[in-house]
């Protein structure tokens, strides 16, 4: 009964660190932060990784007292979320990005599966899947789950914000995992972390406003890096286990053929 409550007194006082890497994203910033401050447990940590910005996003994110990390040339897509995490104190780590605003009552259920014990939470979006010709993003992050043995989270994914991870998940995958989304997905599967797809956040409607910043990488730019990071995530995972990524070779008769 004792250990009961411990555990009890450890989950309400669980600290949240929110990475909010940004590029270029005065316009949003204030307001993703205003909705992070009002997360529960209340005061999280907030850590704005600025990313070669020349707008004044970083001295918008210090005026509201968050926690500023200042690079003055971009780092390359995604790799805020690794600094971030790295200077990150809290026992749950909650992702986003800068230039979606999204309301903390949604917010709030990422934080709450890992509170549950969940150690992955992922966004239930998948993208459209219905359509005849359905994006090579999304058939990326289907054939990814699929070769992990994880059918069942379809294109849910760590290459979609937001998302949040436990302080256990962060040491096992690494924090330099985090740079390469699809990589991050892949070790925590592959180490036996609990991963699942928790909320739905539609970020397909919020890109639909999103506007070209200087220095961000074009649609299509993206969209071959995010399939790119796909293919490496596989060929890790080949490299951690074997060829045929833990597959068997079923009945093929090799020999036959010789």
């Amino acid at each position: 009964m004792q250990s009961q409550n411990t555990f009890a007194v450890k989950r309400h006082g669980t600290k949240v660190s929110v990475i909010i890497p940004v590029m270029n994203e005065r316009g949003t910033l204030p307001d993703i932060i205003r909705e992070v401050k009002k997360l529960k447990p209340a005061n999280p940590e907030i850590i704005v990784v600025v990313n070669g910005s020349t707008d004044g996003s970083k001295e918008a994110a210090q005026s509201m007292g968050v926690k500023v990390i200042h690079f003055k040339s971009p780092l390359g897509h995604d790799v805020g979320r690794s600094v971030g995490a790295r200077h990150a104190t809290g026992d749950i780590l909650l992702f986003m990005d800068g230039d979606m605003v999204i309301p903390a009552h949604e917010l709030q259920s990422f934080i709450r599966a890992v509170r549950r014990g969940v150690d992955v939470a992922l966004n239930r979006y998948l993208g459209k899947v219905t359509e005849s010709q359905v994006h090579p993003v999304v058939l990326a992050k289907h054939a990814l789950n699929v070769v992990l043995g994880r059918p069942d989270l379809h294109g849910a994914s760590m290459t979609t914000v937001p998302h949040a991870i436990s302080r256990k998940a962060l040491s096992i995958i690494g924090p330099e995992h985090l740079a390469v989304p699809p990589i991050a997905h892949a070790a925590a599967i592959l180490e036996g972390l609990r991963v699942e797809a928790v909320h739905m956040v539609n970020v397909g409607q919020l890109n639909r406003f999103r506007v070209r910043k200087p220095g961000r990488l074009g649609t299509h730019q993206l969209r071959n890096l995010i399939i790119g990071d796909h293919v490496e995530a596989i060929h890790w995972l080949t490299q951690k286990t074997d060829d045929r990524a833990r597959y068997t070779d079923l009945w093929r008769n090799r020999n036959a053929v010789r």
